[in-house]
């Protein structure tokens, strides 16, 4: 079980999610990405932030959800981690930002043990925590970003049905 001091919560479809605060630069309002040739649908493109230009993921589509327009809730995550020796900057489109929190258990997460059982694949995840009583997965912005992890998802999202996220 691994402990997490405080998180970013926010809201994908009809999910929360939650990243480490540490990793979270700044929450900016939604603004049009410019686009680059045969990006792959969830990189929608990229947006300037203080004259820096920054890959704007949407997350929603990354997750294989269906693809929906921004609204008076949408927001952009400016996130910076280190990676492969590397530092990056990503903003992450989600539905909605809720709060700077604790969560429950002080902070406790958990790994969904039933994964290998559900042919799921969990490297997504630092865990499951809970909030207010409702259950959150706490992402692992580094292994989503792997390379070897984003080649695995956008396959299976391909061939999971009929989300499709604009090209």
């Amino acid at each position: 079980m691994e402990r997490v001091e405080t998180v970013v919560t926010f809201a994908v479809a009809d999910s929360l999610f939650a990243v480490e605060v540490g990793i979270v630069q700044e929450i900016l309002s939604p603004q049009k990405p410019s686009r680059l040739p045969k990006a792959p649908p969830h990189f929608l493109g990229l947006i300037d932030v203080r004259g820096t230009s920054v890959a704007l993921v949407d997350l929603r589509c990354l997750l294989g959800e269906d693809p929906r327009p921004d609204d008076e809730d949408t927001r952009i995550m400016l996130l910076c981690f280190d990676a492969q020796g590397e530092r990056h900057h990503i903003a992450l489109r989600v539905d909605r930002v809720i709060e700077v929190a604790q969560l429950d258990d002080n902070g406790h997460v958990s790994p969904l043990g039933e994964a290998k059982m559900l042919d799921w694949d969990p490297r997504m995840l630092l865990g499951i925590g809970r909030r207010d009583g409702m259950i959150i997965a706490l992402l692992d912005i580094r292994a989503i970003f792997d390379p070897t992890l984003m080649s695995a998802t956008r396959a299976l999202n391909a061939t999971a049905g009929p989300a499709q996220c604009p090209n």
